[in-house]
């Protein structure tokens, strides 16, 4: 009896021992991996052979190649280039914000223009004007290849035109309406020009477009239909702004091609060909100078891809917003995050939005501060260094050859998305040696996926099925 009493009292211990939660903050405790250590990029140079082919039916699918935005910026050091990456990262989250507020509060911003020549202008939404990615498209027949900023956050596409009343620089010669066969101005009267928020028109009946950005940027012109190439692809009948009247800071591009979930954007308007169907493949621009490269159409959809639903935010519809329900350091999920802190509630605040041109993930305070927290548990062994811009977490990685840091691993509903090492420390500057950890905080109820943690996937965009995916090492 007394034996039997013993062996009990042994395995109550042995019970409460084993249900205490095991805490250590010896970094190696953590799953870990090793990043490759690169300085900040010099931008590779252009070469866009326009006759280059696709090798997928070109009826249902294309390829095309991409390059940051950085390559259209001369004259600049890889630092500068690196600052200005920040100040306009900055500068589009302040217009998330912007939108999101006005949105729930159901005001819409007045434009700000210079003059105008057009009578009831159309004001088509109130879209962020800015991209990290552009591509080489042809446009009009004879097609005259411009470069065109991609966003997922944006819907209308435009593209300056001449005669120009005020246009900003930009690399390619502006685009002659006169000298292409299939260009066609949307008339006043048609349904295509009643799509638009507040139909107008000009004197010569011809529909008018506005799109106003969040950094007081704009463009107004004609609203119309035009045959775009992709390199040997032709897609005819895209309605695009034709602008004459243009100002902002678009890097030298042409205009801005809009992949959002609006009504007027690509994937939306070209759904009988290419299924509203597209991904990307973001590589790495720390560790590789190979381009980037954008899909569209069922080849864009690889077998590999885990995926996640779209969820459809009803004051914001053009932007891609995905469920969050946690996230892993070192293979174990944070405490202090969890799935409310990324829900999109009813009045539409909050939630999660996976965005192309944002660089530098977002996240609601708390939880970046759980994250971040958690990311230094791992990384005591290494010697911090000052914060720089935005991050708050540095490290002075001068003479490590064996770097191990822990793993980082997105939970989304129905997909765990495990980053790559490379996608969790960014170099800062050009001598120190100086890396961050690259993610920030945001004081409103927005969290943004932004691209440096996309980096390395091939990212798809299945509106047709409702969802997002991610397929790992996409970019090979």
């Amino acid at each position: 009896m007394e034996d039997r009493t013993q062996s009990a009292f042994l395995f109550s211990i042995f019970l409460a021992f084993i249900s205490i939660p095991f805490i250590s903050s010896y970094p190696y405790e953590f799953q870990t991996h090793s990043p490759f250590l690169h300085s900040l990029p010099h931008p590779p140079p252009l070469s866009w052979p326009e006759s280059e082919s696709t090798q997928s039916d070109p009826e249902t699918s294309t390829t095309l190649s991409l390059h940051h935005i950085d390559a259209l910026s001369f004259n600049k050091t890889p630092q500068q280039l690196f600052n200005l990456r920040l100040q306009r990262d900055t500068s589009r989250v302040k217009t998330f914000t912007s939108l999101l507020t006005s949105s729930l509060n159901q005001t819409r911003p007045k434009p700000s223009r210079s003059g105008s020549s057009t009578s009831s202008p159309v004001t088509s939404g109130f879209s962020l004007g800015s991209g990290e990615y552009f591509t080489r498209i042809g446009v009009g027949t004879p097609p005259r290849y411009v470069y065109m900023i991609l966003d997922t956050g944006s819907d209308v596409l435009w593209l300056q035109c001449a005669p120009c009343q005020n246009c900003y620089t930009q690399t390619d010669p502006v685009f002659d309406p006169k000298k292409s066969s299939s260009y066609t101005g949307v008339p006043c009267s048609s349904p295509l020009c009643h799509q638009l928020d507040s139909p107008g028109c000009n004197r010569k009946k011809i529909c008018q477009y506005e799109v106003s950005y969040g950094d007081g940027s704009f463009t107004v012109g004609d609203f119309s239909t035009e045959t775009l190439t992709f390199q040997r692809t032709g897609v005819p009948g895209v309605a695009i702004g034709c602008g004459h009247d243009n100002e902002g800071l678009f890097n030298g591009s042409a205009g801005l091609f809009g992949l959002g979930r609006g009504g007027f954007s690509f994937p939306t308007q070209t759904v009988n060909r290419f299924n509203k169907k597209f991904s990307y493949c973001f590589v790495d621009r720390f560790a590789s100078s190979k381009p980037s490269s954008v899909n569209f159409g069922e080849n864009s959809v690889p077998r590999t891809a885990l995926f996640t639903p779209l969820i459809q935010n009803p004051k914001l519809h053009s932007f891609y917003y995905i469920e969050l329900l946690g996230i892993s350091v070192g293979g174990t999920q944070v405490r202090g995050i969890s799935a409310s802190m990324f829900r999109l509630d009813k009045t539409g605040n909050g939630g999660v939005i996976i965005d192309s041109g944002t660089s530098v993930t977002r996240l609601t305070s708390s939880a970046y501060v759980a994250l971040r927290n958690a990311f230094r548990v791992g990384t005591g062994h290494l010697k911090r260094a000052p914060e720089f811009e935005l991050f708050d977490t540095c490290y002075n990685l001068a003479g490590f050859r064996d770097l191990k840091v822990p793993t980082v691993v997105f939970h989304f509903r129905g997909a765990d998305v495990a980053l790559p090492a490379g996608n969790l420390l960014v170099p800062v500057d050009s001598n120190n040696r100086t890396f961050c950890f690259a993610f920030a905080g945001t004081t409103n109820g927005l969290s943004i996926i932004g691209n440096i943690q996309q980096q390395g996937f091939q990212v798809v965009y299945d509106l047709a099925g409702s969802r997002i995916g991610f397929a790992p090492k996409g970019c090979a």
